[in-house]
């Protein structure tokens, strides 16, 4: 994916100014920043879900302006922060309608992975825990086959077991070649990943580098991550 003077608004409100972000094939970026800084509006930017305007593209693809069914169906995956699962639906019907034919990522890899899902494949999914749903959304997300994955805090409210799932699942898809941008504000699954680091501040890339670059940057850590 190749991001270049990405601007995004909401109304008459702009969040991102300027953007510029490459993703690599197989490769996993951390997006990090304060909250406000434009992390989830980027993946928002992605997916077609806001207005924007700029340079992004998907191999030889223009994003801006496509339908967000469109832009998932070109292999984009994206899930959002709130998980968005269907309520009303077992979890066994929630794999369901994310599955697509000849997908590297089956019902029986999501219940190898988070064997709880396969425990509760006939609940419905509003029933389930937010760490269960969270697990819910991305398998669903993940047997629809995408060739790049945009995940909004992965790792939010979940307990370190569930964690560790979720960080074993993102490993598995990314030794098959998958790629991803994790919007995290830890980087907890991005070490486990050994992901590249973006930092976000102002809706614009402010640092892009290895982990170890980042924790060596004095000026980058206290003007666009430290807190107080």
């Amino acid at each position: 994916m190749h991001i270049e003077d990405l601007r995004a608004w909401y109304g008459a409100a702009q969040v991102l100014h300027g953007v510029n972000l490459r993703i690599e094939e197989g490769e996993a970026v951390a997006l990090v920043g304060r909250n406000g800084s434009g992390r989830s509006t980027l993946a928002k930017a992605i997916m077609g879900l806001v207005r924007c305007a700029g340079d992004l593209r998907y191999g030889d693809v223009q994003l801006v302006g496509l339908r967000p069914y469109r832009i998932a169906r070109l292999g984009i995956g994206y899930v959002p922060e709130t998980r968005d699962v269907f309520p009303a639906l077992t979890v066994r019907e929630n794999l369901a309608l994310g599955e697509r034919a000849g997908t590297r990522f089956t019902p029986d890899d999501a219940y190898r992975l988070f064997p709880v899902l396969e425990e509760r494949a006939s609940v419905k999914a509003g029933a389930l825990s937010g760490g269960e749903q969270q697990m819910l959304a991305l398998a669903r997300t993940l047997a629809g086959d995408p060739s790049l994955v945009v995940i909004d805090e992965p790792g939010e409210g979940l307990a370190p077991q569930v964690l560790a799932q979720v960080g074993a699942c993102l490993a598995m898809l990314r030794e098959r070649g998958v790629s991803m941008l994790l919007i995290e504000e830890r980087l907890t699954i991005a070490r486990m990943l050994e992901a590249r680091v973006a930092v976000m501040g102002h809706g614009a890339i402010q640092f892009d580098g290895t982990l170890a670059a980042l924790q060596h940057n004095e000026r980058v850590m206290r003007e666009w991550l430290s807190v107080g």
